[in-house]
This record gives structure tokens, C-alpha cells and sequence, in this order.
């Protein structure tokens, strides 16, 4: 009977752990592992900026058209038609006199017309180019929308990773303050130790306790930035990867000379002052006289019910050309054109200041991306050397050698280091990011 009951309780801990294991299982695999590649993924599909940019360049592209630039004719189709009942009253040159009350007139004419520019000093060639490059900023706008965006989310992204290696840290804190709680209340119950050690212990653990809420409520809201920056279910439950991983191989002028050539702001400027010279084309071409042609086929038919001719019809095709050419317009040409220009200058001059504010962007980035790998190094031998620290203190509190302000200053030594070491890469990351943000090379 007592083998029979052995067996029983056996099984039912057998149950009770499968039944634990199913549901850590299931827990999970509630929690997706995100990865930085996921999350700029998912970014790129649903964030609404992003497709508010892709909208605005497809306009662009669909503007990019030789109609827009007025290179193509126009037809248009008319028909009028008018009638009258009027009370008519006519005296002839020989002196007859004809009336007619209620009289009827009515009139109806159709056709197609053709109008086109077949000069107009070269403005519709230059506006088409214009288009095309209306077009280009609005993928350099996108390209900028795109690279705020990912570093958006990679800043995000690799602040949960610090902030979950944080509370990792002070869940090993949590665990080594209850130990001290756990011994002290046992050297207590021996007499081996005070009250007061125990009252210090929980306090202790309290204070550690309430350390670790915060940071999960500062986790828990920086999920929700994330998943709102991904256009997702804020209330969408993931983990994020356990370790940041910064590329110490960056160099400087490697950096500048992507960012000349790729920096979208330097890119947008650049356009605009093309832009702005075409503009000038199209002020210039005024200057010249515009030719246009044009052609028709029309019908016409009239009746009146009073007068010399009672019915008359036409139709037929018609055809001509005219042109036009500005004398003088109270000098609004030259002001138009001295305006142009001054926009080209002053476009020519923010590219310069694009460029400048660009270099020092880069100069200090690069600087302040130096210095926190040099304190990746240096946070990582201190973490080190921390842990060996509270190990030793570790050992020499249980046998009840040193004091246990010693022991929670070794603690609390252990716990910064780990956190100073996770800012570290933080910020390392943080400055990486930056840096190829600016060199327009962020991986879309």
C-alpha cells in the first residue's frame, strides 16, 4: 500500500510538472523573439508616414508627363444651342414695315477644334525636365522618411535590449537580497545575529523590489513606443534580443564620402537647385514668341422667322496658325528673372551650409562614437571585476566576516557595473546609428 501510494504521488508530480511545462511552453511562444531585421521589416510595410511618402511619390511620378509639360495638342468637342421667341418689328429701307409676334429663332452649331503650342521658346521642354526632377526629391524625400524611420526604430529597438539586460541585473539582485534575508533571519534564530540585520535585509530587498518595477514599467512603455513606431497592436507581446552588437570598424572619411554622395537633406538641396535653374528656363523662355496652331470641323445651322434670310447652314473645315510675343510688360520680365536667379544663388548657398553642418554633424558623432567604445571596454573589465568583488564578499558574508553595509555596498557595486556596461554599448549603438544615418547608408 505505501509503494501504491509512492507511485501516486509520484505521478501526480510527474502531471503537475508536464502540466507547468506546457504552460511555460506556450508563454513562450506568446513571445515572439523580435529582431532588429523584423521590426525594420514591419516598420516599412505599416508605418504610415512611410506610406504617406511612397502616396506622395507616386504623384510625382504620374505628373512626369509630356501633356503636364504642355508639349501635347488639345481637342475639345462644343455644341450650342440657343433659341428665342421674341415679338419682331422691322422697317425696310424702302419703308415697309414687318412685324411678327412670337416669332421663333433658333440657332445650332458643333465641331471638334485641335489647339496646339508648337513653340513656346523652348519653357515646355525645360517645365518636363523640371517634373523629372520634381520626381527625384520626392524619392530623396522618401529615402529621408525611410532613414528616420529605421532610426527611430533601431534606437528604440536597442533601448529595450539595454533596459532587458537591466532588469536581468536586478533580477539577480532580487535573487542575492533574498539569500541575505533567508541567512539572516537564520543566523537570527540562532542568536548568531540582530534584529536589526534582518530589518536591514528587507529593507534592502524592498528597495530592490521596488527598483525592479520601475524598470518594467519603463520596459513595458517602451514596447508600446515600439509597437506604435511599427503602426502594430500596442498591446502586441514580444522579447527582443539579449545582446547589443556595435560595428567598431567606422571611419571617418569613409562616412563623408557616403554622405556626399547619399545623405538625402544634401541630396533634396541639390535637386532644388536644379529645380530652381529650370525655373529660370521657363522665365527666360517668355522672351521668345509663342507659336500655336490650330484646326476644326464645325456645323452650323440658323432660322429666323422674320428677316431678309429665314434659314441659313454651314459647315466645313477651318484652320490657322497664331503667335504672340511680349514687348513690354512694365520690366516684369527682368524682375522675374533677377528673382530666379537670387533663388539659384541662395540654393547654391544652403548646399554649402548642408554641406558644413554636415561635416561637424559627423566630426562630433564620430568623436562621441570613439569614446563609447573606449568605455564599452573599460565598463566591461569594471563589470568583471565588480562580479569577483561580490563573489568574494559573497563568500565572506556567510561565514559572517564582514559587516552587511560591506556586502550591499559590493552588491549595489555589482548591479551599477552591469548597468553602466549595458549604457555603454547603448550609447555606442546609439552613436553608430547616427553616424550612418547621416552617411545615408542606414539597411533598409
Amino acid at each position: 500500500m505505501k509503494m501504491k501510494a509512492n507511485k501516486m504521488k509520484y505521478y501526480k508530480v510527474l502531471i503537475k510538472s508536464l502540466i507547468l511545462f506546457f504552460f511555460c511552453v506556450l508563454k513562450m511562444n506568446a513571445q515572439e523573439i523580435l529582431t532588429i531585421e523584423d521590426a525594420v521589416k514591419i516598420a516599412l510595410e505599416n508605418n504610415y508616414e512611410i506610406k504617406i511618402a511612397t502616396n506622395e511619390l507616386t504623384i510625382d511620378k504620374t505628373n512626369v508627363s509630356a501633356g503636364n509639360a504642355g508639349m501635347l495638342p488639345k481637342a475639345t468637342a462644343s455644341i450650342i444651342d440657343n433659341n428665342s421667341i421674341i415679338n419682331l418689328s422691322q422697317t425696310r429701307t424702302d419703308g415697309t414695315v414687318n412685324s411678327l409676334d412670337n416669332a421663333k429663332n433658333n440657332s445650332l452649331s458643333y465641331g471638334v477644334n485641335l489647339d496646339w503650342t508648337v513653340f513656346d521658346g523652348f519653357k515646355m521642354f525645360a517645365k518636363l525636365e523640371q517634373l523629372k526632377e520634381l520626381q527625384k526629391q520626392g524619392e530623396s524625400q522618401l529615402k529621408l522618411t525611410l532613414i528616420t524611420k529605421i532610426s527611430d526604430v533601431n534606437a528604440v529597438y536597442f533601448d529595450l535590449v539595454q533596459q532587458q539586460q537591466q532588469l536581468n541585473a536586478l533580477d539577480s539582485t532580487i535573487v542575492i537580497s533574498n539569500q541575505r534575508l533567508t541567512l539572516a533571519q537564520n543566523r537570527f534564530t540562532i542568536g548568531k545575529a540582530s534584529k536589526l540585520a534582518v530589518l536591514n535585509a528587507h529593507v534592502d530587498l524592498n528597495t530592490d523590489k521596488v527598483t525592479i518595477l520601475r524598470q518594467k514599467e519603463l520596459y513595458a512603455n517602451t514596447k508600446t513606443l515600439l509597437n506604435q513606431i511599427l503602426a502594430r497592436d500596442t498591446k502586441t507581446d514580444f522579447k527582443v534580443v539579449d545582446s547589443i552588437i556595435v560595428d567598431p570598424t567606422l571611419s571617418l572619411p569613409e562616412l563623408t564620402l557616403l554622405a556626399e554622395k547619399q545623405n538625402p537633406q544634401l541630396e533634396s538641396l541639390i535637386i532644388n537647385t536644379r529645380v530652381a535653374e529650370l525655373q529660370l528656363k521657363q522665365i527666360k523662355a517668355v522672351r521668345y514668341p509663342t507659336v500655336k496652331v490650330n484646326t476644326g470641323y464645325t456645323f452650323s445651322d440658323s432660322q429666323s422667322s422674320l428677316g431678309f434670310t429665314t434659314q441659313s447652314s454651314a459647315k466645313g473645315l477651318n484652320y490657322g496658325f497664331s503667335a504672340f510675343l511680349n514687348l513690354f510688360d512694365g520690366l516684369a520680365q527682368n524682375r522675374n528673372e533677377k528673382i530666379a536667379s537670387i533663388q539659384i544663388e541662395n540654393s547654391k548657398m544652403q548646399i554649402e551650409q548642408q554641406r558644413l553642418a554636415l561635416n561637424s554633424q559627423l566630426t562630433n558623432f564620430y568623436q562621441t562614437y570613439l569614446t563609447n567604445l573606449e568605455l564599452i571596454d573599460l565598463e566591461e573589465n569594471n563589470e568583471v571585476i565588480a562580479k569577483q568583488n561580490l563573489d568574494i564578499t559573497l563568500d565572506k558574508f556567510h561565514i559572517g566576516t564582514i559587516t552587511t553595509l560591506e556586502f550591499r555596498t559590493a552588491q549595489l557595486n555589482h548591479v551599477n557595473a552591469k548597468v553602466r556596461y549595458s549604457n555603454a554599448q547603448f550609447q555606442a549603438k546609439l552613436s553608430e546609428i547616427a553616424l550612418r544615418e547621416l552617411a545615408g547608408n542606414l539597411s533598409f
